[in-house]
């Protein structure tokens, strides 16, 4: 079933074509993501979709009757709202009932409450507020009722976020989801879109969310659109099979060229139709053979001043704020060639660490010591500002007009800057025309330019399009220095460290070798023997509680007159035995059901109707137990 259509879509500010006639369409149920450069239009493609802004000509149709919901960059929330006041501010059918079932219930209108009551059954909205308070759990959104006016950029994100999830809408809009979250908030994130039954339209960067997530990829490149069913791993694969066929095309195509053109050359002025034809054949062949096969790619053998014996040193460092320990006691020595990832939720302290590394906060105790020859490249979004009104190539050459390569080799600014992406056409623009993630981009590229041998990066990866992060994954495998990585990219981070740094919380920080995923599996096998072992001790204290419950029990009970079981009530408190432990066993499996954030409305309803039935069928049963053992 068709959710959306688009057909001839074009956009373009002034003289800039930003995508021209595209046409595709998108089925009930498929979860695609769209990949392309920054500036290419992701961002405003969605914008075009959803109605936020204005397109030159096409159309867009949704099917009727379906509830849409947009998650932007920029939120646009109400400052007076408190967090959970926010996240339900929405003109929707199942919500509006829930919140006025809610003030009649705080209003005690038991009129209005009798007639809402079938219409929240009707919606399934009964479970509204329990699955409102595990999204916000999830997001780290503890203080409902917090106002939004005093929220921090990230926070104000996750409200957003949160808000587009519990619209539960038929068609889910989602520029950068995973913007502002912690490696957790991701990961839950993946799994709760996985099971969504929504139609999904997304624009990220992170690679493994593509992976798992997504059925369908967009690409767009060059004003065309292509699509690939399948995730990531597919689209990968069929891209390349696709630049490689379009590679052997161009290539013929200038064979072809090359012997037409001979022929060209040696004709006069052509009269008869066949000899138009083939002329007119030449120009279309020499479309095509002019087509640049050139990949943009960064393979830099830098020459960079080589680290001495003593690099990095951490004695004994300590930090902490009020109420708040970051690093207690950390004592590390860094090698040559080290290659350092910092994980932990936001807030741990990860960047404090490489603040302290950098001079620019002082750890309450213990020192660091930094070796003679260590030339730091720190790039932080905080740290690094450019000149608005500056040239994209002075902002590079303000840092150095070349930069060295091995064999006493040489490349220009201007060579750095189309390595990174940023063709000639782009060098003269002013820094105020790029967009957010070219912006970025150019800051790094400041840090680079400058050629260290230790580079600290802290969340480099945001807003730099999956190309952008091919190339500085290339460069960094090639960087012989040290490097230090702060990042929630998990793709990334697998590719770029060897050992991860993990902020446990309280100060501590575990050290593991391995790459992230590695750390994240060995977690989940120690939660889930975690999880096993708390089951195993409450069920032998539980055993062993009621053992001596049943022991003072016969202490006390007279010895004299007691009558004995008969066969049939013998029979009956052995099987009551054996019918308490499955009850018991199956009390479980529906509290655990009732705890999962990913559970359906339905599933939850149920669960709570059969536990309800199962805790007094255990009453029930118990107390006939301890009827029958009073004659055992």
């Amino acid at each position: 079933m068709n959710y959306l259509s688009v057909e001839n879509l074009t956009k373009t500010y002034g003289d800039r074509i930003i995508f021209e006639n595209l046409t595709f369409g998108i089925d009930q149920g498929e979860k695609v993501g769209l990949v392309a450069k920054n500036g290419n239009g992701k961002s405003t493609l969605l914008k075009c979709i959803v109605g936020e802004e204005h397109y030159d000509s096409g159309r867009v149709v949704f099917r009727n009757d379906i509830s849409v919901a947009y998650l932007q960059q920029s939120d646009k929330l109400n400052e007076s709202n408190t967090i959970y006041e926010e996240v339900f501010d929405h003109d929707l059918p199942k919500l509006n009932v829930f919140k006025a079932y809610s003030k009649a219930v705080r209003e005690n209108d038991e009129e209005q409450m009798a007639a809402l009551f079938e219409r929240v059954s009707e919606l399934n909205a009964w479970d509204l507020d329990s699955v409102v308070e595990q999204i916000l759990s999830k997001l780290k959104l503890d203080d409902y009722n917090a106002s939004v006016s005093t929220l921090s950029g990230g926070q104000r994100k996750r409200v957003a976020l949160a808000k587009v999830l519990v619209a539960e809408p038929d068609f889910l809009f989602l520029d950068e989801p995973t913007n502002h979250l912690d490696l957790d908030m991701i990961e839950w994130l993946e799994e709760y879109l996985t099971k969504s039954k929504s139609t999904i339209f997304m624009v990220t960067h992170d690679r493994y969310f593509l992976e798992v997530v997504t059925d369908v990829i967009y690409e767009l490149e060059d004003e065309t659109l292509y699509r690939y069913k399948g995730n990531f791993s597919y689209y990968l694969e069929k891209k390349a099979e696709r630049e490689e066929l379009h590679a052997t095309v161009v290539g013929k195509a200038r064979n072809h060229m090359k012997k037409e053109l001979e022929w060209i050359r040696r004709q006069p002025k052509a009269r008869g139709t066949k000899q138009k034809a083939r002329i007119e054949s030449f120009h279309e062949t020499k479309k095509v053979a002019s087509q640049n096969l050139e990949k943009e790619e960064l393979q830099l053998d830098t020459k960079m001043e080589r680290l001495g014996t003593k690099i990095l040193e951490l004695h004994n460092i300590s930090k902490s704020f009020p109420e708040k320990p970051i690093v207690n006691k950390l004592d590390y020595t860094f090698k040559r060639k080290e290659r350092l990832g910092i994980v932990g939720p936001n807030g741990a302290g990860k960047s404090t660490l490489l603040r302290m590394i950098m001079g620019e906060e002082t750890p309450d105790t213990g020192k660091i010591v930094i070796g003679d020859t260590v030339v730091f490249g720190y790039y932080s979004q905080q740290n690094i500002q450019v000149d608005e009104d500056m040239k994209v190539i002075d902002v590079i050459r303000e840092v150095a007009e070349y930069i060295p390569l091995s064999k006493g080799r040489e490349m220009s600014a201007a060579q750095f800057l189309e390595k990174f992406l940023f063709p000639r056409s782009m060098h003269y623009n002013f820094v105020r025309k790029l967009s957010g993630g070219e912006k970025r981009r150019l800051k790094l590229m400041k840090v680079l330019m400058a050629n260290p041998n230790f580079l600290i990066l802290d969340e480099p990866t945001n807003d730099l399009d999956i190309f952008v992060l091919s190339v500085l994954e290339d460069y960094l495998k090639n960087f012989e220095g040290c490097l230090i990585v702060v990042s929630h990219d998990r793709y990334f981070m697998d590719k770029m460290v060897d050992h991860i740094f993990v902020f446990e919380g309280n100060g501590e920080i575990n050290d593991i070798i391995g790459n992230y995923t590695a750390y994240r599996e060995k977690l989940k096998i120690e939660q889930k023997e975690a999880q096993e072992d708390k089951r195993v001790l409450a069920k032998q204290e539980a055993k062993e509680q009621k053992e001596a419950e049943e022991a003072k029990k016969a202490a006390t009970k007279p010895t004299e007159g007691k009558r004995k079981l008969s066969f049939k009530e013998q029979r009956e408190f052995e099987m009551l035995d054996e019918e308490i432990m499955k009850l018991e066993t199956e009390k479980e499996s529906l509290t655990t059901i009732l705890s999962k954030p990913d559970a359906t409305s339905e599933e939850l309803t149920e669960a709570s109707r059969k536990l309800s039935e199962v805790v007094k069928s255990i009453e029930e049963k118990s107390e006939r137990w301890m009827e029958l053992a009073e004659f055992v």
